[in-house]
Parts: structure tokens; C-alpha cells; sequence
């Protein structure tokens, strides 16, 4: 029986769309690449690195020394091998002793244990809420709601960021009682899987989660909500109600059902907000993230860095994109044939 869960499942994955996408996201990702390169060699950042006091021919060995003296299409053509193999080995500029591969990994963890929970809480809570406005449309519960998440819209992020570490961080502490950390980060080498889990995660994370989701589901209340007040009033509801189908069901099943492809398409472009996002959360609540990894690589003009990062984002982001296009596919298997 689970063989043929296992052959159902694998029969509506749309593996030809899937390669399709693939071998389309290949130049744009090279494209990609070389426009972030040129752009961070508008200006040469080895001066920047080296200081004001340093010396033309000091500047023009540490130019040799990491291979920025080559032609462009050399440095290109080296950087997007070093990218198909995985090689991150490339010692950084600031940090001695440590690779940026190290770095960035290292930063990974961190950033995913605030964006993941952070878009999946939103994404269920918002949906959540913009069905029971649209259920109760036009009444009081449904102007509550939507009056909340215009309000929420209107608060900048800093002062969400403000207010949740002065109350939920340190008003709140009393003697051994402190449920939420003002900054710092521990991982789970550090903790262990289990501790991590149950006390480290929560005290170190779930406060930005929260911030993140309140930030958040405003924009994406009112989104859904308009999304579903307008499949309410499609043919195939009305359908539905005169042939006497159950409203909850009505609600649950077909409207949010063919509500999907909207809300995917919101969840794809919320990501790389969410992770814009992330970096003030990191810096605030000193959380040894990515984001936090590329803004002191600036300030420091770390170059190797701010590159490899930034060729991570993009990778992440058409990863994204991908996922996103075989999610649409699966959900109308229309969007194939385009």
C-alpha cells in the first residue's frame, strides 16, 4: 500500500516542467553572477581593505596575492567553478585562519532557525485569519481584523524590534525568570539537538520569530483576505451553496483549495523579505547569522565574502523561484503547457 502512495505521489510531480525550469535557471543564474561581480568591482576593494595608509605597491601585491589583477573573465570564469564544485575554501580578508565557506556555513543555521519558523507560523496564521474575515465578510469580527492589520502595517519594524526586547526582554525579567534573551545565540553543537530544541531555541529565537510573524501578517492578512472575498464570489462557490454543500466545507475545501496558487505566489515573494528582515533581527539580537556575517563583511570590506554571500542569496532565491514554479504545476498542471 505504501508502494502505491509512494507511485501516486511521484506520478504528479511534473519531472518534465521540473528539468525545464532547471536548464532555464542556469544562464539566468550565470547572468546573475557576472552582474554581482561587476558591480562589486565598480570600485577596486582592495584600497578599501588596505586602508588609507597603505602604500600603491602594497596595494598592488595584495591585488596579486587574491587574483583580482587577472582579467575579468578570468576571475569569472574561476569564481562560477569554485560555485559548480562546492569550493568555498577561500581564506577571508579580515578573518585569518577561516575559510568563507566557513562563515557563510556557519551562518546558515542560525538564519534558518528564525526565517523557517518565521514564514510557516505567518503563512498559517494569516491565511488563518483572512478566512474568518472572509467567512464573517462585511461584519464587525471582519473590520476588527482588517483594522488590526492596517494597524500593524503602520508600526516600523524597529520599534517592534525596540518595544520586544525593552517588555518581552527585560521588563519582564525577575530574579532567575527570563524567558526571552536580549541578544546572543547558541547552536546546537553547542546545546545538543534535545536542549537546543526545548530551551536554547526558545529563549534565543522564539522573540525575533515573533516580531518577524507580527511585522509581517499584516501585509499578508489583507492580501489573503482579498484573495479569498474574491474566490467567494466565483461561479463554482455559488455552485456549490445551490447544490447545498456544508459552508464550512464550502470554506475549507474548495475555496482554499483554489485560493493555493495565489498564496504560494505570496509565499515565494515573501521570502527574500523575510530574510531582508532577518538581518536587522540578527543584528539587534546579536544572532550570528548570514545576514549578519554579509553586513560586517561590508563594514569590513571583506570582499570574499560580500561575493560568496551574495552568490548565495541569488542560488537560494532561484532555488525559490523553482520550487515555486513546480508547486504552481502541481497544484494546476495548466501552468505546464506555458
Amino acid at each position: 500500500m505504501s508502494n502505491n502512495f509512494f507511485t501516486r505521489v511521484a506520478g504528479t510531480i511534473p519531472w518534465t516542467y521540473i528539468v525545464r525550469r532547471t536548464l532555464y535557471c542556469i544562464p539566468v543564474y550565470l547572468g546573475i553572477l557576472m552582474l554581482l561581480m561587476l558591480i562589486l568591482r565598480v570600485r577596486d576593494p582592495v584600497p578599501a581593505f588596505m586602508g588609507k595608509n597603505a602604500s600603491p605597491e602594497e596595494i598592488e601585491l595584495k591585488r596579486q596575492e587574491v587574483g583580482l589583477d587577472r582579467p575579468f573573465l578570468i576571475q569569472y570564469a574561476s569564481f562560477v567553478g569554485k560555485l559548480s564544485i562546492f569550493n568555498f575554501g577561500e581564506e577571508s580578508w579580515q578573518q585569518k585562519g577561516r575559510s568563507v565557506g566557513e562563515i557563510v556555513g556557519g551562518g546558515i543555521g542560525p538564519t534558518l532557525a528564525l526565517t523557517v519558523p518565521a514564514l510557516t507560523l505567518t503563512t498559517l496564521i494569516s491565511v488563518s485569519i483572512s478566512l474568518i474575515a472572509a467567512w464573517f465578510r462585511g461584519r464587525m469580527v471582519d473590520r476588527s481584523l482588517v483594522f488590526l492589520a492596517v494597524l500593524g502595517m503602520s508600526i516600523s519594524f524597529l520599534v517592534y524590534i525596540i518595544v520586544g526586547q525593552y517588555w518581552l526582554g527585560f521588563a519582564i525579567r525577575s530574579g532567575d525568570f527570563a524567558p526571552f534573551a536580549i541578544s546572543g545565540y547558541e547552536t546546537i553543537q553547542q546545546a545538543g539537538l534535545w536542549p537546543y530544541l526545548t530551551s536554547k531555541w526558545p529563549y534565543y529565537c522564539l522573540l525575533p520569530v515573533m516580531i518577524s510573524v507580527i511585522v509581517s501578517m499584516g501585509y499578508d492578512t489583507r492580501f489573503y483576505r482579498a484573495v479569498m472575498v474574491e474566490e467567494s464570489q466565483r461561479d463554482y462557490i455559488t455552485t456549490a451553496r445551490a447544490k447545498g454543500a456544508d459552508e464550512r466545507r464550502i470554506m475549507f475545501v474548495h475555496l482554499l483549495k483554489n485560493a493555493m496558487i495565489p498564496v504560494i505566489t505570496r509565499v515565494s515573494i515573501s521570502i527574500p523579505f523575510l530574510i531582508t528582515g532577518s538581518f536587522l533581527l540578527e543584528m539587534y539580537f546579536r544572532i550570528p547569522g548570514v545576514g549578519r556575517a554579509l553586513i560586517t563583511a561590508v563594514n569590513q570590506a571583506d570582499f570574499p565574502v560580500v561575493q560568496t554571500i551574495g552568490a548565495v542569496f541569488a542560488a537560494a532565491y532561484l532555488v525559490t523561484n523553482l520550487l515555486t514554479d513546480v508547486l504552481y504545476a502541481m497544484v494546476d498542471p495548466r501552468v505546464r503547457l506555458t
